[in-house]
């Protein structure tokens, strides 16, 4: 899975022209036999607020903070800014893009990337030798089959 967030030789892409600070957040990714799990740090973003998408194996997350303090209090120090976070990842062909899941709790978005069934280990059985193989049927004994079962 690449980032898109920075460029070969670590240039940052040019930036989207918005009128408030965007920010790419903070990502944990790890692997379980299941699949992928990215930990997507977004402070004062809410589930409504976030968007998901899958578009030709890019998989773009996008969310807005917005301003959380209660009007009759004066704010001394913020450590987060509001604002949009954006962070783009090209997923590859091991991921189920059908099947990936999303849940949000306390800033942190969890994205849930199942491996593809054909990229799934699977353990493969081993025979003895002195154990006959089945062979294909040629296909004039195939014929020759359906046509005795059609009979019966």
């Amino acid at each position: 899975m690449a980032d898109q967030t920075m460029r070969p030789g670590g240039q940052e892409p040019a930036e989207h022209t918005r009128s408030e600070p965007t920010f790419a957040p903070a990502t944990d990714i790890y692997e379980t036999d299941a699949g992928l799990v990215l930990l997507l740090d977004m402070p004062g973003v809410d589930k409504d607020s976030v968007s998901i998408t899958l578009e030709k194996r890019v998989l773009t997350v996008t969310g807005r903070s917005s301003p959380h303090a209660p009007s009759d209090f004066n704010l001394v120090h913020a450590e987060y800014r509001d604002g949009v976070f954006e962070r783009s990842f090209t997923i590859s062909e091991a991921v189920d893009g059908e099947n990936i899941s999303a849940s949000m709790r306390h800033g942190v978005l969890k994205l849930l990337l199942p491996k593809a069934q054909a990229a799934k280990a699977r353990r493969i059985p081993v025979r003895s030798a002195a154990e006959p193989e089945e062979r294909p049927k040629k296909p004039a004994a195939r014929r020759k089959a359906a046509a005795a079962a059609k009979r019966k």
